[in-house]
């Protein structure tokens, strides 16, 4: 491109170098920033470049300027987003397991740009996504726009839903007949992107695993369900479902040491009902979907814990138990 046209350019390539090359604790001098532009093919003097920053100040950009000895330090102060925050956003993305390692890396980049190069680097170092656990679906993204526009127009969807097979392949459920619900909701959870829908067939609410919907296609039958996901909320959901596991809905009485209350309220909120039973023990009430994942975590927290009501769920506890008895021959030799 030619100087001349460059120069009708020039407040757009200023505005690049101080985001790019400067922060809080990384000046640039007249000098520096005249010698930058002529990188671009941008001639530019002195009184022109006071001007455009002063220009850009009023637009908004917190270009500050700092005198030492005879001469001016320029750089930007307050940004979009603070380094702190750029951090938490890369970390939420490294810690998502549904976006690929691929698109983990693309939007880790795209985070950068509102970085200077200096704090970028910083960013950087914090990337460690290729022994991270990802989706290998690249079509999530594709997936999340279809969910919202279908939500959108109140319609409902189609897709196919698959799980991994011993060979590594897709493997289709329901062999390979379309699933059609009515989508109300994403919620991420457990690590995992999930759409929450009504099941138009069985009447109830049900969640899907984004990252395993295949062909998804949006119908025109008008969504289902309104009344029933109104009556539903997602945060009490999360909070009954391990790992996003079904089971049967109940009213859980566990019986556990002091030390425990923590890990009780860190899970089930403060909400949940705690009595004291004695000076070392206290009985919690929590409703929970009853699940073997759930079970497992309670056996996870050892002697400390203990269900002790209703029976029928005593009773699972006891076979899952024998289950476990069984399955590794104790107790057969």
């Amino acid at each position: 491109m030619a100087k001349a046209s460059n120069q009708k350019l020039k407040i757009l390539y200023l505005i690049k170098i101080m985001m790019e090359k400067t922060d809080e604790t990384h000046s640039i001098t007249m000098t520096d920033i005249i010698a930058e532009l002529e990188q671009y093919g941008v001639a530019a003097e002195r009184k022109s470049v006071y001007s455009d920053i002063e220009s850009l100040r009023q637009y908004g950009l917190d270009i500050i300027g700092v005198k030492e000895d005879r001469t001016f330090y320029y750089y930007v102060g307050k940004r979009p987003f603070e380094l702190a925050e750029l951090k938490l956003l890369v970390d939420s993305v490294q810690a998502a397991k549904f976006i690929t390692a691929k698109k983990t890396n693309e939007l880790i980049k795209k985070i950068e740009g509102f970085a200077s190069m200096y704090e970028a680097a910083q960013l950087q170092r914090q990337v460690y996504v290729a022994e991270r656990i990802k989706t290998m679906n690249e079509s999530i993204y594709y997936n999340v726009d279809k969910i919202h526009a279908a939500i959108a127009q109140n319609r409902r969807i189609r897709f196919q839903y698959f799980q991994w097979n011993i060979y590594k392949e897709m493997e289709l459920r329901k062999g390979g007949a379309y699933y059609e619900v009515s989508p109300w909701a994403l919620s991420w959870t457990d690590e995992n992107y999930y759409l929450i829908a009504f099941d138009n067939m069985q009447h109830k609410i049900k969640h899907f695993r984004v990252d395993k919907m295949i062909r998804i296609e949006i119908t025109f039958g008008i969504r289902e369900g309104r009344k029933t996901f109104y009556q539903f909320d997602m945060a009490v959901y999360a909070k009954k479902m391990f790992g996003m596991y079904g089971g049967e809905e109940q009213t859980v009485k566990l019986e556990c040491e002091n030390r425990l209350a923590g890990v009780m309220i860190d899970r089930f909120g403060k909400d949940m009902i705690l009595k004291r039973t004695d000076e070392q023990h206290f009985i919690a009430k929590v409703k929970v979907a009853v699940s073997r994942q759930f079970l497992a975590w309670v056996m996870a927290l050892g002697d400390g814990v203990k269900i002790v009501g209703p029976d029928v769920v005593v009773e699972q506890v006891k076979e899952e138990v024998r289950r476990f008895m069984r399955q590794y021959d104790v107790g057969s030799k």
